[in-house]
């Protein structure tokens, strides 16, 4: 079978991946279409060793396309991919747009592939740090039941996009050589700097909308309301792969080494420390990987049955492009 795809924002840092990620998995792709804005049309992205021109977006991008991957934002997702689903393809759409949407399915395939299925033309991909932390608490939460999460993220500039990765490198140029620099794209101080995410603010919440988005999405993803989740996200000058340290509190008493007997064999999931040499996840070592991360479990010695986990995810592949073609794969298969 072969299936004729249609990528939506394929110059972008997602975009890009995806390119590398259905020729690395070799997804049966038939026709490739790569489509972005009109400044971006003409250009040329190598797929399988041949240059595809892009073309320029409109709405009629979709005859004859069986796929849509869109990773081009919220507002070009709203705007176009109803007239993708029209054309009669399905799309995989990696923004927030439909996330929350009710009757659009919110998929991490490791942990809820049959919602694949009940897609009325569009599946949403979820937010990259939700996936990131949904990954290795699922398999604990089948066992153990999850009662309470308390996330705080070190989110990359991948989050923000090739641009913002760009400006990070030449802002930390401009800072060792002390001369001056005005960001365009991150609204603070990057290089050498932490702050809280730069998420819009929802001032009835006093949270920011990427906090709100790992609340709400894990609910909806894990099928159960009454799971709490408490987030606290920042931006760190790293350029790519999220860390997250996650307590947790379950339904009843686990053990370090249960929760590590779970996560060695649990999908998409790699335990990466040595503790003897105080050596856990980093940033550098997901980077480019599949698989997310996870070291330093440990009990919360101020609660009973609590754990707390340092988990690291490549936000551009496991946090976004690679659970989108995870999904396709499972849709065409």
């Amino acid at each position: 079978m072969s299936v004729r795809v249609a990528i939506m924002g394929a110059t972008g840092a997602v975009g890009t991946e995806l390119l590398k990620i259905l020729d690395e998995r070799k997804f049966p792709v038939g026709e490739l279409r790569l489509l972005a804005s009109k400044r971006s049309a003409g250009t040329t992205l190598e797929f399988k060793g041949e240059k595809i021109t892009v073309q320029e977006l409109t709405h009629d991008s979709f005859a004859g396309i069986d796929l849509v991957l869109a990773s081009a934002g919220g507002s070009i997702s709203a705007e176009f991919a109803p007239s993708a689903v029209k054309a009669g393809a399905v799309v995989v759409d990696n923004t927030s747009k439909f996330r929350m949407t009710e009757g659009v399915p919110l998929v991490v395939p490791e942990v809820n592939p049959e919602k694949i299925f009940e897609h009325k033309g569009i599946i949403a991909n979820p937010n990259c740090s939700t996936i990131i932390m949904n990954l290795p608490i699922w398999p604990l939460h089948k066992l153990f039941g999850v009662k309470r999460i308390h996330a705080v993220t070190y989110q990359a500039a991948s989050g923000a996009g090739a641009r913002a990765m760009e400006e990070l490198k030449q802002e930390t140029r401009a800072v060792l050589d002390g001369t001056p620099f005005q960001p365009s794209v991150i609204p603070h101080p990057y290089a050498f700097n932490v702050f809280p995410h730069n998420a819009p603010w929802i001032e009835s919440l006093g949270y920011n909308e990427e906090e709100m988005k790992m609340v709400n999405e894990t609910k909806k993803i894990f099928g159960d309301p009454s799971i709490r989740v408490h987030a606290t996200c920042v931006r760190v000058p790293v350029l790519r792969a999220h860390s997250e340290a996650l307590n947790v509190e379950f339904s009843r008493d686990i053990s370090v080494e249960e929760a590590y007997e779970v996560l060695r064999t649990a999908p998409g999931v790699e335990i990466l420390e040595d503790r003897e040499k105080n050596r856990w996840p980093m940033p550098l070592d997901a980077s480019g990987k599949d698989p997310v991360l996870v070291g330093r479990i440990r009990k919360d010695i101020s609660q009973p049955n609590t754990l707390d986990f340092w988990v690291v995810g490549d936000q551009i592949r496991k946090g976004a492009a690679l659970n989108a073609i995870q999904i396709a794969e499972k849709l065409f298969a």
